[in-house]
């Protein structure tokens, strides 16, 4: 470390650092314990209330009663990771370059961390999952958000090339994407690879929803596309493929110049991911086709079960979800009430907890005529007018609760 900054006054007469300060609090949490403490009905969180298969908690108990539980990296485990990936995107992958994480968030935490130096910009794809404004801002990078169209989602090619700098380092690239269900298609996913080897730039991907999508919608990994195998970071997990959002195992897949650098990060961070559940993984990620057709069928018939519930209480449900595991639908245009309105009512009425939308839309704050046009859509249309109309229902739940949800929302329109 410079021995000068011994030498640097103190930054902030406060014990709390300035680039926390303007962190929002996580509006799925929240909402969340809202679910929680007034045992309402939870469809604001992101994780299944039904068990994990039974053969990779199998798996995870054998390892603990073989004593598996001290730090510990599990080879085998990043093997499975590269042999499952080849399998399913035909990119062959050295295992030594796969770090395993404590979840997707970490592996994406110590990813930016890897690449983003103070003042590089990353841009986003927005609306977006709200943990990557956070790990952007504590690297010093500056995120720079590219709004998607709604009610489809669709990209502008042309804003998002518009949106580059000399400054930009990175784009981010979540698909099947948190919170819209929108699986990025192959022309989409073909311009932003050409994009990125234009303007020389590094994409980092969140691919936890692969496995999850539906009809003839196919999940494809930027990292598959010609030149970008060497210029992309993966990342995923076993979470919700597996029904374990709790075990926190996840991996980030690098280029060789920069795997060293997230695993250094990593181990700086949390030392190793968990112990029997990198054991675990290994069972899980050699399960069969079978287990993966059925995950696909059974959360496509919870898509459609909520997607006729939210008609059925005034809906309009325009976008039918093409993957992960949740549906992100304005309200209904009867209603006068505005996200958080409409969500406060339907917990205190209904006793049903979703997640206002506003979250996960956000303002660049770099000021100039550029970037203000674009907090205007392609109609026309101020963004705002819609960025507090629209409300994340997770569909990751039993069908028992995903019923009784229903009639306690029909009991109380809204």
């Amino acid at each position: 470390m410079d021995a000068t900054c011994n030498r640097l006054p103190r930054a902030s007469a406060s014990f709390l650092a300035r680039r926390v300060s303007s962190f929002r609090a996580s509006s799925i949490a929240l909402w969340s314990r809202l679910a929680q403490n007034g045992y309402a009905i939870n469809l604001a969180h992101g994780f299944p209330d039904f068990p994990a298969p039974e053969h990779i908690k199998q798996a995870a108990i054998s390892a603990i009663l073989e004593d598996y539980n001290q730090y510990r990296h599990v080879q085998a485990a990043c093997d499975e990771v590269a042999k499952h990936f080849s399998e399913t995107q035909g990119v062959q992958i050295d295992p030594t370059n796969i770090t395993l994480c404590c979840g997707q968030s970490e592996a994406f935490a110590a990813s930016i961390m890897a690449v983003v130096d103070v003042g590089d910009e990353v841009l986003l794809l927005d609306p977006c999952y709200e943990t990557y404004e956070a790990c952007i801002a504590l690297a010093g990078g500056c995120p720079v958000y590219v709004r998607m169209k709604p009610p489809y989602w669709t990209i502008d090619m042309n804003m998002l090339e518009a949106s580059i700098s000399s400054r930009s380092k990175a784009i981010v690239v979540n698909s099947p994407h948190n919170p819209t269900g929108k699986v990025f298609s192959m022309q989409e996913l073909t311009d932003i690879a050409e994009l990125c080897v234009k303007y020389d730039l590094l994409a980092i991907t969140d691919e936890v929803y692969e496995h999850i999508t539906y009809g003839n919608a196919k999940h494809i990994s930027l990292a598959s596309l010609p030149g970008m195998v060497d210029r992309t970071v993966i990342t995923s997990s076993l979470s919700k493929t597996f029904s374990v959002t709790g075990w926190r195992l996840g991996w980030a897949i690098a280029p060789p110049e920069i795997a060293p650098a997230v695993s250094n990060i990593h181990v700086k961070i949390s030392d190793s991911a968990p112990a029997p559940f990198q054991e675990a993984a290994v069972i899980a990620l050699r399960s069969s086709n079978d287990y993966f057709v059925s995950l696909r069928k059974e959360y496509e018939e919870r898509r459609d079960f909520v997607l006729h519930m939210l008609r059925a209480v005034g809906f309009e449900a325009y976008f039918k979800p093409e993957g992960s595991m949740f549906v992100f639908v304005e309200l209904p245009v009867s209603s006068t009430k505005d996200d958080v309105e409409y969500a406060t009512e339907l917990i205190e009425k209904a006793g049903v907890a979703i997640v206002p939308g506003h979250g996960f839309f956000h303002n660049n704050k770099r000021e100039s005529e550029n970037f203000n046009r674009f907090c205007i859509d392609g109609m026309g249309k101020d963004t705002h007018e819609y960025t507090r109309r629209y409300v994340r229902i997770a569909f990751c739940k039993s069908k028992s609760t995903l019923f009784s949800a229903a009639r306690a929302w029909q009991s109380y329109p809204l």
